[in-house]
């Protein structure tokens, strides 16, 4: 089944922990400690699959996760870092933050890779805590966890032109003639269900054209399959408009219609240019083609058959000229949205209701991953960098005092002077 919207939810490999160990040998007396560091955790990478036209592998897949970091251990050994993940996605994808729609990538070129999550930093081991005042420390530092985040991934069609035109109006049996696409092909509104992109191939070079459906009166509210298809038109530079002659009665309503659904749901669709494909005029009287000519002068008009072929070299023509004229395909252009990470030295200090302070942020969170509080010259080591940080200060400026609760995530101790 053709999918081309998915929102999934990714999330970057934890940090390793670090491991507190003493080198301890027959014969070697006071070996110190040799606590390796904990390995950084994967990333969640996504890169270009030029061989998928679709989302559907995310259908049913919703949570992905890169590999932990490995832990550390003794002599100092490293955890090994944890393997990224990596997600294929097919050339044109868009992906979007769930929560504030921000664009994150446009998976535009064929070799684009992005990496949107960065895994967790390893924790140190306790050899990384040695120093000429503390020999033998007996603590170590826990990874970093990581966030899950929700992203949406959005397919936008990449083709130089796109046909566009109520159903049944020939789309795809000219799509089928001018290029070796084989969509299905049936005399009833809707047949298409999915875009269809094809190659043209001419003297002079090739093109690439995508049928595109959904569109009828209400499209732009979400009438018919709606907004579902119609972004697949975003990034074509040249449509051709495909218009069913054989009943002029509604040759011209209908050629209006498509044409205010487009703008309806992208002003800017009206800037670019079109090319009139007066369709199935094997059966048409010649007289309607003439008053359509009339009714309608703003862009070039074309009578064809995709049937019989009739005037299909000129269009073909026609369309090459006119994409030399035009700029080269581009990717989007928008302001990346980052997930944001916390300043690592950033503190807060809060008073709960029952006045203690509770202590938060990045540089505490990191803190925490250290400290044992059963072990003295862990604790020790805290404090300390709490005064070098200026959290200390910064709770005698709150107007902390010896005896008061101070709280930490989960944990809670007195504040002495």
């Amino acid at each position: 089944m053709f999918t081309d919207r998915a929102k999934i939810y990714i999330k970057a490999g934890d940090g390793g922990d670090g491991c507190t160990s003493f080198y301890t040998e027959k014969y070697v007396p006071n070996g110190g400690p040799d606590g390796g560091d904990g390995g950084d955790g994967g990333n969640v990478v996504f890169k270009v699959n030029a061989n998928a036209s679709s989302l559907s592998e995310f259908r049913f897949g919703k949570h992905y996760r890169a590999e932990d970091g490995g832990n550390g251990s003794g002599k100092n050994r490293h955890g090994k870092t944890g393997a990224d993940l990596v997600l294929t996605v097919p050339r044109g994808t868009v992906i979007r933050d769930a929560e504030s729609g921000g664009i994150i990538a446009d998976m535009y070129y064929p070799d684009d890779e992005k990496t949107v999550l960065r895994g967790g930093i390893g924790g140190k081991g306790n050899a990384r805590f040695k120093s000429s005042r503390r020999q033998a420390p007996g603590f170590s530092q826990k990874g970093e966890p990581s966030k899950e985040r929700a992203v949406v991934l959005e397919l936008k069609t990449i083709a130089d032109v796109g046909l566009v035109g109520l159903p049944n109006a020939g789309k795809s049996t000219l799509l089928s003639v001018l290029t070796r696409a084989n969509p299905k092909i049936a005399n009833y509104p809707f047949t298409t269900l999915s875009p269809n992109l094809g190659v043209c191939y001419t003297d002079d070079g090739s093109f690439t054209i995508a049928d595109i459906p959904g569109l009828i009166e209400g499209a732009a509210d979400g009438a018919g399959l709606g907004h579902r298809f119609l972004r697949h038109i975003d990034r074509t530079r040249l449509i051709v408009h495909v218009v069913d002659i054989s009943t002029f009665d509604d040759a011209v309503r209908d050629y209006k219609t498509v044409n205010t659904e487009l703008v309806r749901y992208n002003d800017e669709l009206a800037d670019v240019p079109q090319i009139i494909a007066l369709n199935k005029t094997d059966c048409a009287d010649p007289q309607s083609i003439a008053e359509f000519r009339a009714a309608v002068n703003d862009a070039p008009i074309f009578e064809i058959s995709g049937v019989t072929h009739k005037g299909l070299t000129e269009l073909v023509t026609a369309v090459e000229r006119k994409l030399k004229t035009l700029p080269p395909p581009a990717p989007m252009e928008f302001e990346p949205f980052v997930y944001e990470e916390a300043d690592p030295e950033s503190y807060t200090i809060d008073r709960a209701d029952d006045g203690a302070f509770v202590l938060g942020g990045a540089l505490i969170e990191k803190l925490a991953r250290t400290v044992v509080l059963d072990d003295r010259d862990s604790f020790m080591y805290f404090q300390r960098r709490l005064d070098v940080s200026g959290v200390t200060k910064a709770l005698k400026k709150a107007g902390i005092k010896a005896g008061d609760a101070v709280r930490i995530l989960d944990t809670e101790f007195t504040y002495e002077e």
